[in-house]
């Protein structure tokens, strides 16, 4: 019986290309059949990430893992698709995507949850490799980074304001730019112009910000 107190994170050193077209169940199925290749009974991670931010279970919880020499009791093992290459002090953004920064916080929340964690930490910090290809500790301490649809939606959201805004302040000052407008050949159509312009600015913001939770949505952050 595993009562997990602390949580190891893992990279499965895999390029970023691997397996590209296939889907996460194939990729845990594959990694399952390398750890039965060392005697294992089992995948020997608790929980995959893939690049995509998509997560899938390996063992239960309530079972030991099989991954980090002399610590498989009390942990739960994660493992994040990619790593190739990575030494032990390179930056996490080296080596994964943005979507697995934000899935595998949130996983290391949902865990702590679930079980009185007292640690998090890094395969690297138990052995001389360099897996999981970071500094574990440091990165959970750094602020989490923004995913690039959640800075198209504040571009968006941005924009669509700065349209509205500008709308108003249009409607509001029209009379003196039809004034204006009265005055100076060629014109005439200034207010007209200016609304329209801040109308399509608001449509465009609000399709920005509707298409990037759309394209979020689709990447898994549901």
């Amino acid at each position: 019986m595993n009562r997990p107190t602390e949580i190891i994170v893992h990279c499965s050193a895999t390029r970023p290309e691997w397996m590209l077209s296939s889907g996460m169940a194939a990729k845990v199925d594959e990694i399952r059949r390398w750890h039965r290749e060392r005697g294992f009974s089992e995948v020997g991670y608790h929980w995959l990430v893939d690049r995509d931010g998509r997560i899938l279970p390996g063992r239960p919880e309530s079972t030991v893992g099989a991954h980090t020499q002399g610590r498989n009791t009390g942990a739960i093992g994660v493992c994040l698709i990619g790593g190739f290459g990575s030494a032990r002090n390179d930056q996490f953004d080296d080596h994964f995507t943005p979507a697995q920064a934000i899935a595998l916080r949130d996983l290391i929340e949902r865990i702590k949850g679930r079980h009185p964690i007292k640690r998090v930490s890094g395969h690297n910090e138990y052995s001389s490799k360099a897996c999981p290809g970071f500094d574990v500790r440091r990165w959970l301490d750094g602020a989490p980074p923004r995913t690039l649809a959640g800075t198209r939606t504040m571009i968006g959201q941005a924009t669509a304001a700065t349209g509205t805004v500008g709308a108003t302040a249009v409607e509001q000052i029209a009379p003196m730019l039809t004034d204006t407008a009265q005055q100076i050949e060629g014109i005439s159509y200034m207010s007209t112009a200016l609304t329209v312009l801040f109308v399509v600015l608001t449509l465009a913001g609000i399709g920005l910000t509707v298409w990037a939770r759309w394209d979020d949505w689709q990447r898994g952050k549901r």
